[in-house]
């Protein structure tokens, strides 16, 4: 069983390997294609080759290129009238014979359609009629009665993914584009949350007065449930922080401690984040400095804070 596993990957390695001296001329005119598209981008293919196809659809629109799959069964009974002026269709059959994927060529052809074919036989009915011909032929399938679909549907995946990547590099295409398309995933989150989206604003925001005594604080910290309080001068401008951890420290010294002003135990370098800022750089800030919270600030010259955003909130949101 374990020699059978290693053939088959040795086997589908070497299929996918064999691409590569494929990515020629036509692979070129593939990517300038699908890039002078004034449409969609239509992706048809029958059996596994068509759940091939629906992942090459899906990397496809993620990474910039609109794009969906068409059955091509549903389309000779109706679907093909999602097809419109200005798209692009690839067309997917290992063979380039698949019978429901060469009954939909007359109509494409018949639109003026680009049409980019991907099989394994350039000579097939699907090369011929293709405007450019990607080669995606194996020298041997991975299933050793040589008739399920292994290397040949991997290498298809494979071609696929250098198409979308192609495509992704030559739109210029960056990691927040990729978040837009993915706001429900960690990437997303990291790339599209910002701190305002997240912290704490109004009554919220546990401060008190330089001269508040450390006893009268500690309601302050505990009913804002934060941990943290800021301390604010006259004219509302941050001076310092004190923090549960802090009174933890001046507890060690005795309830005496307890008696004192809070501007003589606060911290009076707190850390600052902007509003504008990524959530995610609000937690590699709390993560160099091992805090817990971030007084949020409108402005880089902006001495009043407008919100305060916890840990809590970054591991809730799923930042973390």
């Amino acid at each position: 069983m374990i020699e059978t596993a290693k053939q088959v990957l040795r086997i589908e390695a070497d299929a996918v390997l064999a691409l590569q001296s494929r990515i020629d001329d036509t692979f070129s005119k593939a990517v300038k294609m699908v890039l002078a598209c004034q449409g969609k981008v239509v992706v048809t293919g029958m059996g596994k080759s068509g759940l091939i196809c629906q992942k090459i659809a899906a990397t496809m629109a993620s990474t910039g290129t609109p794009t969906f799959f068409l059955h091509p069964a549903e389309g000779i009974h109706g679907d093909l009238g999602m097809l419109s002026k200005g798209d692009v269709v690839i067309a997917v059959s290992y063979s380039g014979e698949t019978e429901e994927v060469c009954r939909i060529l007359p109509v494409i052809k018949r639109m003026g359609l680009p049409l980019i074919a991907m099989s394994g036989n350039p000579q097939s009915t699907l090369g011929i009629a293709g405007d450019t011909h990607l080669d995606v032929s194996v020298a041997e399938e991975a299933c050793p009665l040589g008739l399920a679909p292994t290397a040949s549907t991997t290498a298809t995946l494979a071609m696929g993914d250098a198409l979308a990547v192609a495509l992704l590099n030559e739109r210029g295409f960056k990691a927040e584009d990729f978040a837009l398309f993915h706001p429900g995933g960690a990437l997303g989150k990291k790339l599209l949350l910002r701190v305002e989206d997240l912290m704490h604003v109004g009554d919220e925001i546990p401060l008190v007065s330089p001269d508040t005594l450390l006893r009268e604080a500690l309601f302050e910290i505990t009913s804002k449930k934060l941990g943290v309080t800021g301390v604010v001068d006259a004219e509302g401008a941050l001076t310092g922080v004190f923090t549960d951890g802090d009174l933890r420290r001046i507890m060690e010294l005795g309830l005496e401690g307890l008696q004192r002003p809070i501007h003589q135990v606060m911290s009076t370098k707190p850390k600052r984040i902007l509003r504008r800022n990524l959530a995610a750089k609000a937690l590699q800030i709390m993560e160099s400095h091992s805090i817990t919270s971030l007084f949020v600030f409108a402005d880089d010259e902006s001495k009043k804070p407008i919100g305060i955003v916890h840990l809590h909130d970054l591991l809730k949101s799923g930042v973390v």
